[in-house]
């Protein structure tokens, strides 16, 4: 029936039905959208929680645009001319920070890192029409609680076996931490004590100024109280990526009073070095990264393109960064986006791990095994010989070539195999074989035998070959780099005659290693010795090569030796240098042959060089990653529509679901101006006031859920809301506790993104409110009930975990906040995880009413 331009139905007993009003359908800001009338409840809090998980991933992402622009504003530098008499205006001109690095993490990095909650709070006030909720100051308390204590047992745990972090900025911290307890003890005072269940002017006044009033007290701790300057430049990078306030650079040098402005970068600084002007180029990183360069060049099988990725991995997990640096790194890794830290190919695992090591701790073997998978992962089995060359003495009457399979072993496999004359003659030397070689399932070695002739006459030492083949490509079989073996026949009567096999060796220094064969010719009976010596001729011994002298030892039936020369690397575009190596006494009945003395000349590789260069041209290509406000809007586009940001080879099956799952978010996201435009301002200001809009639709999907499975919002807020904003946080702090040599940037910052979430998160929507019912002669009311019980669970259990951090650093078996022996670490992650479930078990039953525990005076509702 209809009548006045509206739609009135009616049930079955005649009762009017208004089909705008049903469960949860009302009081919220923006949904529901859609009339749920005829939904029913279980499939609408499906949809609800589903959604709400998916506009968490939104604001992840949304928030790495975010972060990205405030590196782009705290990265902002200015110009200073410093007198330097060598150069050839008589200054240097060098970029100095702007931003202090400890009023950036408190201001805009926690604004970036605690956006949704703040946010959160202030669009619930404003959309109940400047009334109290229960949903964002409930979250800024639950979110302070996970971070402190959920969070800080993770990093707690995470440290490897045997390592320990340590906060460096321990002033900074010591007004944090205070203030992270002080700020929730305000909080309580305020609701409970001073004007209970209300919040009058003043208070929101004196709330909100404590915000940049810790930003001052923290800067002046910083700068340890203006009673000592203190060493504040950084000179390697500015902004979030790269290094952070503190930190030594690679070089580890310092700069002391340069034309009257003190810049230095933290180190212990040494008498006898000449300072450096800040902002000069870093030649020791340069130099460090070309040495790794060529260290990597140097593995055969390693494409330049995977040298580069290890070599730029090695790079960011080595220098330090601040917390936005991993929180942005923590929401790529959430959303499928491209990662700041690369992923290493498993084929050169071994690799990366020996470039992660100290260089005194590296092993000494030879890097120059082939990492090169000829298997194509396991896809396909790999035959070949056990040697490339064997030898045999003559009156044995037989030889044995082992024949070894690797990769896929699920599938039998059949080669041939055949021998092909050397100086060896079949039928003379050694009866031919020309037969099948078949490898069952699983089996990963065979053997065959081949018949030597022995004749009673003396002969010089001959060779033949035997080589592989495929019998049944359809077997997918592929041969491995050792397809023929060279056998030879020695003369078993006589110890031999040693000699250099050539006259002259041209050595490429790549290897920095020159190996020159010694050849036993003419019998190889009984154990033989020869010594040998270098001289210098344009090469000098300890500059280019360590030489001297040396003795060289064959065992019996050994026939050849290397003498191992190591060799040093030189600066010079044009390499022509040489040595001589000579030999000299004999033992055990060897004579020396006609070639008793050889020329080494060390020469450049030209092709190695380039190698060298192309590695160290994707290396820095590859970090301008890192200097995330230079992204272009064609770049964000890319990113945007392709997994990993398009490094497809690294990414995962998970990176694939969440790229999906986000995909409508990233390419909606490309659209807002990169960071590199109008110092970042654009991009701030833009995706701050998407992340207000989509955390004002995550308050209402968090109500809404919280309502149709019958939680309040303050159980809600302290929950799911918490754990959602504070998931990115979590992956960060792991990651930086681990790779970072301090815990400033884990659970350091944590005190002080608490404290703002309450000076600022609190102080600018109670400052609102109150000035808003003010004006209309009316009182601000904020209930107390569950909050200020709440608040009081919280300031209780951050005092106790505050104090057993404190406690962790002063006991000398364990001497840091994170990481230590693993019973303690264990001890200490297990106390902070029960104070967080507690904290959360008795808020709910508070919330609830299952218990009921009064602080302060009973709540009244404003008229």
């Amino acid at each position: 029936m209809s009548g006045n331009g509206s739609t009135v139905y009616y049930n079955p007993d005649g009762e009017v039905i208004d089909i705008y009003n049903y469960t949860c359908s009302q009081g919220f800001l923006l949904l529901p959208a859609l009339n749920e009338y005829t939904w029913s409840s279980g499939v609408r809090a499906f949809l609800y929680l589903v959604a709400l998980l998916w506009f968490f991933l939104g604001v992840a992402h949304i928030a790495d645009i975010f972060m990205g622009s405030i590196e782009r504003i705290t990265s902002k530098t200015t110009t200073v001319r410093i007198s330097d008499p060598e150069a050839e205006n008589g200054y240097t001109e060098v970029e100095l920070k702007v931003w202090n690095d400890t009023v950036a993490n408190l201001s805009l990095l926690a604004l970036g890192t605690s956006a949704p909650e703040i946010l959160l709070s202030v669009i619930e006030i404003v959309g109940n029409n400047f009334e109290s909720g229960s949903l964002g100051p409930g979250t800024i308390v639950g979110s302070a609680a996970f971070n402190l204590l959920f969070i800080s047992a993770i990093c707690i745990y995470a440290i490897p076996e045997g390592e320990i972090r340590r906060i460096a900025s321990v002033k900074v911290f010591g007004v944090t931490a205070f203030t992270c307890v002080f700020a929730y003890v305000w909080m309580a005072i305020v609701l409970l004590a001073i004007s209970p269940n209300r919040v009058e002017v003043w208070e929101a006044v004196l709330t909100f100024i404590f915000f940049p009033l810790l930003i001052i007290i923290a800067y002046l701790a910083d700068k340890d109280f203006c009673m000592k300057k203190k060493n504040s430049y950084d000179t390697d990078f500015v902004g979030i990526p790269m290094m952070k306030n503190g930190e030594p650079n690679v070089a580890g040098q310092t700069v002391d009073e340069v034309q009257g402005v003190r810049v230095a970068i933290a180190g212990d600084s040494k008498a006898d070095e000449a300072p450096r002007p800040p902002g000069a180029k870093d030649s020791s990183a340069d130099e460090e990264m070309q040495r790794l360069a060529k260290e990597l060049g140097r593995e055969r099988g390693l494409p330049p393109e995977e040298a580069a990725k290890i070599l730029y991995r090695h790079i960011s997990e080595d220098k330090p960064h601040n917390r936005g640096w991993y929180r942005i790194n923590a929401i790529r890794g959430l959303t499928g986006g491209k990662k700041l830290i690369p992923k290493v190919m498993s084929a050169f695992q071994d690799v990366y791990e020996r470039v992660q090591l100290p260089e005194g701790e590296r092993p000494t073997e030879d890097t120059i095994s082939s990492n090169v998978d000829h298997s194509k992962g396991g896809r396909h089995p790999v035959v070949q010989f056990t040697a490339a060359a064997v030898a045999v003495m003559e009156n044995e009457g037989k030889v044995r070539l082992g024949i070894k399979r690797s990769g896929r072993l699920d599938v039998p496999v059949t080669v041939r195999v055949e021998t092909i004359n050397g100086t060896a003659v079949s039928g003379e030397d050694y009866k031919p074989f020309n037969g099948l070689v078949e490898f069952k399932k699983k089996e990963t070695l065979r053997e065959i035998w081949i018949e030597i002739v022995d004749d009673f006459e003396w002969e010089p030492d001959e060779f033949f070959f035997a080589k592989l083949k495929v019998e049944n490509e359809e077997d997918g079989c592929v041969l491995g780099p050792v397809s023929i073996c060279e056998v030879t026949i020695i003369n078993d009567d006589e110890p031999g005659t040693l000699a250099f096999s050539k006259p002259s060796f041209v050595i490429k220094e790549t290897g920095l290693k020159a190996l020159i064969p010694v050849v036993r010719l003419g019998g190889a009976d009984g154990h033989v010795s020869v010594r040998w010596s270098t001289k210098d001729i344009t090469a000098l011994e300890g500059k280019d090569y360590q030489g001297k002298e040396g003795l060289l030892e064959f065992d019996n039936q050994e026939t050849t030796k290397n003498i191992i020369i190591p060799l040093f690397e030189s600066n010079k575009e044009e390499r022509d240098e040489s040595f001589s190596i000579e030999l000299g006494e004999t033992d055990g009945g060897a004579v020396l042959g006609k070639i008793s003395k050889t020329i080494v000349t060390i020469v450049n590789d030209e092709e190695f060089n380039g190698l060298v260069s192309r590695i160290l041209n994707m290396t820095k290509a590859n970090l301008d990653a890192l200097e995330l406000q230079k992204t272009t809007y064609m770049q964000q586009f890319v990113e945007a529509m392709n997994v990993n940001g398009g490094d497809i080879e690294s990414a995962t099956f998970l990176d694939y679901i969440l790229h999906f799952l986000t995909f409508f978010w990233k390419i909606l996201f490309a659209f807002i101006p990169p960071a590199q435009y109008f110092g970042g301002w654009p991009a701030f200001i833009i995706s701050l006031a998407v992340i207000g809009l989509m955390t004002a639709i995550i308050g209402d999907l968090a109500s809404i859920f919280g309502c149709l499975i019958g939680l309040e919002d303050a159980i809600t807020a302290i929950t799911l809301v918490a754990l959602g904003t504070s998931m990115p946080d979590t992956f960060a702090s792991k990651t930086a506790a681990v790779m970072e040599k301090t815990a400033d940037s884990s659970v350091g910052n944590v005190n002080g993104s608490n404290s703002v979430n309450v000076f600022l998160g609190l102080g600018l929507p109670w400052l609102l409110a109150s000035i808003y019912h003010e004006v209309k002669g009316s009182t601000f009311q904020v209930p107390a009930d569950s909050l200020g019980f709440s608040v009081v669970l919280y300031s209780i259990a951050a005092v106790i975990a505050l104090s057993t951090l404190i406690a962790r650093r002063n006991i000398p078996s364990i001497g840091g906040e994170l990481g230590g022996p693993k019973v303690p670490k264990i001890i200490s992650s297990i106390v902070f995880v029960t104070l967080w479930v507690l904290y959360v078990l008795f808020s709910a039953l508070q919330a609830k009413g299952i218990i009921s525990v009064q602080i302060g005076t009973p709540s009244e509702k404003s008229d």
